[in-house]
């Protein structure tokens, strides 16, 4: 979402010579106004040969708030090349007055947390950690993500919704009535396209499982277009 943002405002202007690089997880990405890339780049060698043969001025780390491992090696990279590095990541949602939170550091907690009671549980996680809550087999799961995952299928009793957001608030609240959801388990993405379903919860009462996100490297960040667009600025050749 922020990248997408950034993309758009730099889209067009000449003095500067921008790529996007898609790390490949969705399957059908809406193609970018810029040129663009897809796919892994090797690790932190792999990454630093792509910046030299490219002459790269600045790096901008716009991956999502949990792609841990690839802002490592970002960071890894470019502090080895010299290179600026700069991080652009929507702020985190925090909790609110009626929030029932229970935060948890990683998924396996989040399994923990679900408790022995069976209940009805809609994760937003993505699809990649599906696999851990085969761990608790005694509840039923409403699985929402953008693509059909590998392994939903080992849940035992489960519903795939496959939707993009972002989502409404009354669409959120609709959906959790209807599937008489009592425990939503996501990550602490922040950003406003999927944060209704923190709404709704909070509206309706429901507990949440919020997997909070992992430490970011110590590079500059910015949670605002203008911000990164500002360092930018900063950090480009001269014309």
């Amino acid at each position: 979402m922020e990248a997408s943002s950034l993309v758009r405002r730099i889209a067009g202007r000449r003095d500067l010579d921008p790529v996007l690089s898609f790390a490949g997880r969705t399957r059908s990405p809406v193609p970018p106004p810029i040129p663009f890339r897809v796919g892994g780049f090797g690790g932190i060698a792999g990454l630093k040969a792509y910046l030299t043969e490219h002459r790269t001025d600045a790096v901008i780390d716009a991956t999502h708030p949990f792609a841990a491992q690839i802002s490592r090696n970002a960071a890894a990279a470019c502090r080895s090349l010299e290179i600026p590095l700069a991080v652009l990541s929507r702020p985190a949602w925090h909790r609110q007055p009626g929030d029932r939170w229970t935060s948890v550091t990683d998924m396996a907690a989040a399994v923990r947390a679900l408790g022995a009671r069976p209940r009805t549980v809609f994760l937003t996680i993505g699809g990649l950690h599906l696999a851990a809550f085969v761990a608790a087999p005694r509840h039923r799961y409403i699985v929402r993500t953008i693509d059909p995952p590998d392994g939903v299928g080992a849940l035992p009793d489960h519903r795939l919704i496959l939707a993009r957001g972002p989502f409404g608030l009354e669409q959120e609240i609709a959906l959790m009535r209807a599937e008489n959801v009592e425990l939503l388990v996501t990550k602490n993405s922040g950003g406003t396209a999927t944060g209704a379903k923190i709404t709704a919860a909070r509206t309706l009462g429901i507990e949440v499982v919020m997997i909070e996100r992992p430490a970011r490297e110590a590079v500059p960040a910015y949670d605002t277009i203008d911000g990164i667009l500002a360092w930018i600025e900063a950090h480009r050749p001269a014309p």
